[in-house]
């Protein structure tokens, strides 16, 4: 993977605007889950499980920004499955830019206790924890969005109600990493403690490696 090939598709992503929607909705879901004085850990779990379907978004952005011509060239020039990689990881670099930030609001405006309001929550520990939960929510998404956007799913009819069914499955299912992160911190609030979700980062990744080189190798096929 070349510096070019990512730079030319920020590039694309930046230039196209399409960005825009997913951050509007991503800004509106957290002025309605986030507000000041909130448990901070409460806060940090509504961050992570709302990036999960922007981030989806965003690799739909990425992945179908280019016109069939200019795919065709970049991918004659780098190879379509590695063309068609960066795309995946500048949409996923953008998703954890965005929940980084977010999280920065969230330890600024939030509260440092717990769900009773009365125990403490050291905020460094709990900016890690919602760190790896926003880290694994965000792979998740990818996965999502490169699972159901082209080249695995070309019609745009089925590719987003597509989209929208595994955002929601992504974060309601027993054994989903990024529910299993965002359960953590709901019950870490409860608890008064500060979890360490680093465990489901693992099946998060697994996840989108197995997703993305699905994703590739359909384009490469497709694209020959």
């Amino acid at each position: 993977m070349t510096t070019a090939l990512l730079r030319y598709q920020a590039a694309l992503l930046v230039r196209s605007q399409r960005w825009l929607p997913p951050l509007i909705l991503y800004v509106a879901a957290l002025g309605i889950g986030v507000q000041g004085g909130q448990p901070v850990l409460d806060s940090l779990g509504w961050t992570a499980a709302a990036l999960l379907p922007v981030t989806a978004w965003l690799v739909r952005v990425c992945a179908t920004n280019e016109p069939a011509a200019a795919r065709g060239c970049a991918g004659a020039a780098a190879g379509p499955g590695r063309a068609h990689l960066a795309s995946l990881l500048v949409a996923l670099g953008a998703a954890v830019l965005l929940g980084a930030a977010a999280v920065g609001v969230v330890l600024a405006v939030s509260e440092p206790a717990g769900t009773d309001r009365r125990t403490p929550v050291p905020v460094g520990p709990a900016s890690g924890a919602g760190l790896s939960a926003v880290l694994a929510c965000a792979l998740v998404g990818a996965a999502v969005g490169a699972l159901t956007t082209w080249p695995v799913l070309r019609s745009r009819g089925r590719a987003v109600p597509a989209l929208l069914l595994g955002a929601l499955l992504a974060l309601v299912t027993t054994g989903s990493p990024a529910r299993a992160a965002v359960d953590a911190l709901v019950r870490g609030s409860q608890e008064g403690t500060v979890p360490a979700p680093l465990l489901p980062l693992a099946p998060a990744a697994l996840f989108m490696a197995a997703a993305t080189a699905l994703s590739c190798a359909l384009t490469t096929r497709r694209s020959s």
